[in-house]
C-alpha cells in the first residue's frame, strides 16, 4: 500500500517493517507460548523452549523511552541510499512502552545528541530515507516528545 500526499508516491524503503497509517506502527512478532516479542517479524528468531512455534504478527507500541543514543558519523550500509555530502544523523535505541524490547532507529531530522537524554519519551514517525523522480522511500524514525532544546 502506498500513501500519497505530494506529487511523489510515498512507499516503504523496505516492505513489511511498518504500517503507513497516520499513526504508524512497527510490524513485529509475538511468540504465543512465551509472550516474547521480536522485530522485525520474520527475523526475530524463535523461542528455544518452544521449537517450531511461529511468531504471530502484531503491531508494536508507538511510544517508548530512549535507552541509548549516538550520532552516526559514518555512512550506513544498504538499503540506505546516500546523497553527497553525507549528513550525519542521530540514532536512538528505544525501549518500547508495552513490549519492553529495544528497537534501533533514526531520530527525526533536526535533533542532535545534545538535545536528547536517556529516558526521554519518543513516538514513532515516518520520514523520507531517500527519493527518486517518482517516489519518496520511507523509513521509521523516533520523534522526541516534550523535550526542551
Amino acid at each position: 500500500m502506498a500513501v500519497t500526499g505530494s506529487t511523489k508516491q510515498r512507499v516503504p524503503a523496505v516492505e513489511g517493517l511498518f504500517t503507513l497509517d497516520d499513526e504508524p506502527h512497527l510490524i513485529g512478532g509475538r511468540l504465543p507460548a512465551s509472550g516474547g516479542y521480536c522485530f522485525p517479524l520474520h527475523l526475530g528468531g524463535a523461542d528455544p523452549r518452544h521449537p517450531g512455534e511461529a511468531a504471530e504478527e502484531v503491531l508494536l507500541s508507538r511510544r517508548g523511552r530512549i535507552w541509548s543514543f549516538t550520532n552516526s558519523a559514518y555512512p550506513p550500509p544498504p538499503p540506505f541510499v546516500l546523497t553527497e555530502p553525507y549528513q550525519p544523523v542521530v540514532v536512538a535505541a528505544v525501549e518500547l512502552e508495552v513490549e519492553k524490547m529495544v528497537v534501533l532507529g533514526q531520530v527525526t531530522p533536526g535533533w542532535t545528541v545534545d538535545d536528547l537524554r536517556v529516558g526521554d519519551q519518543v513516538e514513532l514517525a515516518l520520514g523520507v530515507l531517500y527519493e527518486d523522480d517518482d517516489h519518496e522511500y520511507l523509513t521509521w524514525q523516533w520523534r522526541p516528545l516534550d523535550v526542551e532544546r
